[in-house]
């Protein structure tokens, strides 16, 4: 009994010191996963560049695009908000029967202003005489420029702005004076006010250049007289051919509705009214639309990019064989080994990503201060942009990961 139970106290001593012996594989801090993440980032430092260089390519691509077109979406947008979408233009339409173009009312500006809820009235009317810059150059010639009579109302109703000189009033709005819209004053060559341009047989002298109305292209192609002057001198029939209302924000509709019926009161339907400001928000709202493709191709870049990853990962792991070896010698477990890789291809990911980024909005800013037009990289882009840089990271990586902690500690000695 006494030999049994040396035998059995015997073997029970020997399990327990197995048992003690049992190696607990080491842990590894964070900061001990950073350092031997980029270890091997440190010591190849071209093949890191131009691995990085494919992600920053793709990220700087999807950065600026989506930068420009919110670039470009925050002017209109600004410009809309200074402009305002309050303002409606009623023009002559077609009769209907005759379908031919009718002339509205002398008096249908007054009429309009006074429908409750408009608050300022502006109005044109197309003068049959042809804008040249001297008596030399044939009437043909028109430069595609209309002469309009001009209220002295209009420039407020507009909310434009006088690049140089006046605007027409109640003195200067009596003789042949003219104020040129911005593009009309660069087809005749005007850049400054004071010089004549020849009118209807005589000299108008300019008193005035318009800066760009974006509501109102048509004004821009123009040269405004007074109304009073086109009656005299050119004589114009008194019928306006654009009659441009203000209305408050929240008449904007009802005005719509009854501006035709009260303008032409007998025949409604030949008047027509338009909401330049549609124009802008459509604009706005379509400023991302061409931005599509580019996005896809920067897409596809970032692709290039982590293939070039994974490629550079696959060959780091064939030329660490006796490195992997050697840490799975002294411990290293295979998760130690995949999380060494990955760890390593998303910081070479990120370093590309963080580049891109900075690449991205260099280039936006860039195109924003040429264009003069507001600095914009939405955050959601910057932060997409980051978070698409790290998964790609993350697929790139984790095929050489797993390859490597497959890898036997002996074998891979041995090839060292």
């Amino acid at each position: 009994m006494s030999r049994t139970s040396g035998r059995a106290g015997g073997r029970t001593g020997s399990r327990r010191a197995r048992r003690a012996v049992r190696l607990t594989p080491p842990r590894l801090t964070p900061r001990d996963v950073l350092h031997v993440g980029s270890a091997g980032l440190r010591s190849r430092p071209m093949r890191v560049f131009l691995s990085a260089l494919g992600i920053a390519i793709g990220i700087a691509t999807m950065i600026a695009v989506v930068g420009i077109s919110s670039s470009s979406q925050a002017k209109l947008l600004r410009e809309l908000d200074r402009l305002g979408t309050n303002m409606l233009v009623a023009t002559p339409g077609q009769g209907m029967f005759n379908g031919q173009d009718t002339k509205l009312p002398k008096d249908a500006p007054g009429m309009i202003s006074r429908i409750q809820g408009v608050e300022s009235i502006g109005t044109t009317g197309d003068v049959a005489e042809s804008v040249r810059r001297s008596e030399n150059i044939p009437a043909e010639e028109t430069g595609g420029i209309v002469l309009k009579a001009a209220k002295d109302d209009l420039l407020g109703t507009l909310r434009a702005r006088m690049g140089s000189g006046t605007w027409l009033n109640e003195a200067t709005g009596r003789y042949p004076s003219v104020v040129l819209g911005d593009v009309s004053a660069r087809r005749l060559g005007i850049t400054e006010p004071g010089q004549q341009v020849f009118i209807g047989g005589r000299y108008f002298t300019v008193i005035g250049i318009l800066a760009p109305v974006p509501l109102a292209p048509e004004i821009e192609r123009s040269a405004l007289i007074g109304w009073d002057a086109a009656e005299q001198l050119l004589g114009f029939d008194g019928h306006p051919t654009a009659v441009y209302e203000r209305s408050a924000d929240d008449r904007v509709a009802q005005v719509r509705n009854l501006i035709a019926q009260t303008a032409n009161p007998q025949t409604p339907s030949a008047v027509a009214v338009s909401d330049p400001s549609a124009a802008l928000q459509a604009k706005a709202a379509t400023e991302g639309a061409f931005s599509t493709l580019l996005l896809g191709l920067g897409g596809i870049a970032l692709l290039v990019g982590g293939v070039g990853v994974a490629n550079t990962m696959i060959i780091s792991v064939l030329e660490r064989r006796h490195e992997i070896g050697l840490r799975r010698s002294l411990g290293a477990t295979k998760g130690q080994i995949r999380i060494q890789f990955v760890t390593e291809s998303l910081l070479l990911s990120g370093l590309g990503g963080l580049a891109g980024i900075a690449l991205g909005a260099a280039a936006t800013a860039v195109y924003a201060r040429a264009g003069d037009l507001p600095w914009v990289v939405p955050l959601w882009a910057v932060s997409g942009g980051f978070a698409a840089t790290l998964a790609i990271g993350t697929l790139a990586g984790l095929y050489p990961a797993v390859r490597a902690a497959k890898l036997s500690p002996t074998l891979a000695l041995a090839a060292g």
